[in-house]
Parts: structure tokens; sequence; C-alpha cells
């Protein structure tokens, strides 16, 4: 049985100044500082659990997500979790549904964000009163019990609740040896680290050659401002690499989508797997385009991070829009929306490599794709999580990677928890470390 009524939820302001190396730039976002608004909700529980969530922003704006949490979280006090988990639906849609808050949606922006960091603590809370971790939460659960956490309205058009349960009841075919294979070598990663927009010609080289000694085979290249930087970029990149490394691009919506399309083609003769996020993240129909247009030579469309939330996946699919779906563990509602986007990434076939660059996504992201993995897709084809080595030593259950895979966290919750003194120095503007910034003047409030 579990036990435990919610008491209060803290949400704090919690912002590192990566701007200041560079760390994160890409064309469109020039100077992010990685960010969160830091969710921890209590109970009356005797075991004095707490539950952590966080949803992922890039400095200023947080505050106006740390609001979104304060409306939600009436919906969130006095509740028992056990009531919660046992109609999670219901919970799910009184967060995404509220009648005034979701006009500020609705189940997009601020709000949407606010709900991913509000249920990312009621799941790791759960997952830490079972003893498990999140992924193997979700892997021992019952298929029924998994559809009944999901909001399928919107989406039965695509995928039925009775498509989604076959899709289960499938995957427990071989889920014990994918379980022990996961265990043994983890999930494959790429890294995103080696080639920040704002990095020097010098640092790509000392980060590449590291990287390539550490067994990293597959890399992202930020792209989109210059071309005739990004060719040289991607030259050297290539040959730093090697011929038989994977290579990927992500021009963070920067173009229109014929300018996508040029580009992209200028760039082919280094072989990229897929170009990401070509255009604005809205634009389903051009990304359907650009992703016509680049299939002659082989280079697929890849995307997710921003994209709202089910139904816009959910059209992304079915206009053949993406080759490669990046789901988001703080963009999407939780762990709730993003097991309907897998499950219909599932019928469509269409592989899952989630988006992971930011403060906290690494930590979160794992498991729902050893989760995908083991239980839903059942294939590590043209798979892959993003990793980026930003921030770790801030989480008290930091990502662990061996030989270029994400191996499976084995501590009990979502991996969210933050250590309370990287809160406290870190919070803005009363944090330790942004108090000096500001007095130095190194940053502008």
């Amino acid at each position: 049985m579990i036990t435990g009524k919610i008491t209060c939820l803290h949400v704090t302001d919690v912002r590192f100044p990566t701007s200041l190396d560079q760390h994160g730039s890409d064309a469109m976002h020039t100077d992010p500082d990685y960010s969160a608004a830091y969710v921890v909700i209590e109970t009356d529980a005797a075991d004095g659990l707490k539950g952590h969530g966080l949803t992922f922003t890039l400095g200023k704006g947080t505050e106006v997500v740390v609001c979104a949490v304060r409306a939600l979280s009436r919906h969130v006090i006095g509740k028992a979790l056990e009531d919660i988990v046992n109609n999670f639906r219901d919970f799910y849609r009184q967060l995404t549904s509220d009648g005034q808050l979701r006009w500020i949606g609705p189940e997009k922006g601020a709000v949407q964000l606010a709900t991913a960091a509000v249920l990312n603590a009621v799941w790791d809370l759960w997952a830490k009163k079972e003893k498990k971790p999140l992924w193997k939460l979700l892997v021992d659960m019952d298929p029924h019990q998994l559809v009944s956490c999901i909001d399928f309205r919107y989406i039965t058009d695509a995928l039925t609740e009775e498509e989604a349960l076959k899709i289960l009841q499938n995957g427990k075919q071989g889920q014990r040896d994918r379980e022990e294979h996961m265990l043994t070598s983890g999930y494959p990663a790429y890294t995103t680290s080696c080639a920040w927009l704002g990095y020097s010609d010098e640092q790509l080289k000392k980060l590449c050659s590291d990287a390539l000694k550490e067994g990293w085979t597959r890399f992202k290249v930020k792209v989109g401002a210059d071309l005739k930087d990004d060719i040289r970029r991607c030259e050297l990149i290539r040959d730093m690499i090697g011929p038989d490394n994977i290579m990927m691009l992500d021009a963070n919506q920067r173009w229109d989508v014929q300018e996508a399309i040029s580009w992209v083609k200028d760039l082919a003769k280094y072989k990229p797997l897929w170009i990401e996020e070509p255009t604005s993240p809205d634009d389903i129909l051009g990304h359907a385009t650009i992703s016509k247009e680049l299939s002659p030579v082989n280079i697929g469309v890849a995307t997710g991070e921003q994209c709202h939330n089910r139904v816009m996946f959910k059209q992304f699919l079915q206009a053949k829009a993406l080759q490669y779906l990046q789901i988001d563990s703080c963009r999407l509602g939780s762990v709730n929306e993003n097991l309907s986007v897998l499950l219909m990434a599932k019928k469509f076939n269409v592989p899952v490599c989630p988006h992971a660059g930011g403060v906290g996504l690494c930590e979160l992201v794992q498991h729902l794709i050893l989760f995908d993995y083991i239980c839903v897709s059942g294939s590590l084809d043209n798979r892959m999580c993003e990793y980026v080595d930003h921030l770790h030593e801030h989480f008290t259950y930091p990502v662990i990677i061996n030989r270029a895979a994400y191996m499976p966290p084995k501590d009990p919750g979502y991996s969210t928890e933050m250590k309370e003194e990287s809160v406290l120095q870190y919070q803005f503007p009363d944090g330790a470390v942004w108090k000096k910034l500001i007095l130095e003047k190194k940053v502008e409030v």
C-alpha cells in the first residue's frame, strides 16, 4: 500500500552560468544559462521521503515557470499519493485541464513546463516509495496500469487505448533478456559536448580527441549561423572522427524551409545521419517538405525537443515529417505524456532518440529510453540517446556513462534530486554564486 499525503510543494529558480564559457551555445541560443524550476514535494509519511522534480530552462524566464508551478500546486497539496497513482489519468487532466490555467496553454508553453516539473516530482516520489529506479518501476508495471497513466484525448485517431495495451503486452516477450542486456551493456549514447557553436577550433579538436579515446563513436555538431563556418567545422570534425563514426547536425530552428534544404545539401558530403530542428518546431508540414527533399541524399530529419505535446508528435508522425523522434523529459507532460509518444513511435515504426541537452535532462531521460527498449521498441537499430557532459556533479544520483553508454540507474527514484548545497549556491538571484557574479558585473539581472 502506498501511504502519504502531500503536505507542501516548494519550487526554486536554480540557474547555472553556462553562458560564461559558451556551454550549450547554438545558432539560436547564443548565451544559455542552463537552469531549472526545481520542485520538492513533501508528505506526511513516516519515512519522510520527498519527491523531486524539475523542468529545464535557459535562464531568463525561469521565474515565469516558477510562478506557473505555484499556480498548479493547489492541485497537488492535500492529495494522497495512493489516490494519485491509482487514478493517474484523472490527476494528469486536473493539471493540464485547469479551467483557467489552460487558457495560457493549453498543454504548451510555461504552464506545460510547470506541469512537467510537478509530475516529475510525483513520479520520483512514487518510485522512491516502491524502492525502485523509475525505469524499473515502469518495466515491472502491468500493461493495464501503464495505459491507465496515459491521457489518450486527441490522439485516438493515431493510437487507441486498445492498441497501446497490445503493444505493451507484446513487449513482454523477451523483456527479461533485454533488461539483462541493458544492465550489462547499457543504452548507446551520442555526445553533443564536443561541438557547441561558440567553441573554438582548438577546443573542438581537443574535445573530439578526448571523446574518441573514451569510446565515443557518435557526435553531434551545432550548425546554422554561417554556411562557410559550418563547412569548415564539419570538415574539421569529420576529419577528427573518421569516415566510419556517425555525425549528426543540429540547427536549433534557425532556417526557413527552403533555406534548410539548400544549406543541408551543401553539408551532405560530410555524411550526416540527420539534421535536427531545421526550421520552426511548430512547422510540421515544413518538416515534411524538408524530409522529402533530403531523402535522396540519405539525411533524415530529427526533432522533438520543443514539440509541445503528444498532439504535435501525432501530427509529425502522421505527416511523415521526421525520421528520428526526440522526446524530452521536461517539455512534455512528464512520464505520462512521454509514454503516449513512445507508443505512437512504435506504431509508426520511427526510432526514438531522446533530447538530453540541458541540466538534469540526461538524468531523467535515461529512465524513459531504458523503458522504451525493454518494453516498447525492443530494438536498438538507429537508436541512441543524447549526452552532454555538464552539471552532473550537482545531482545526488548523477548519470553513469561507460564506454559511450548509459548504465541503468540503481538508486530509487527518477534521478531528479539535486544536492542541497548546489540549490543554495545557484538559486537565482540570492545564491552565493549569483551574488558574486552580479557584484562583479559579469552578468545582467
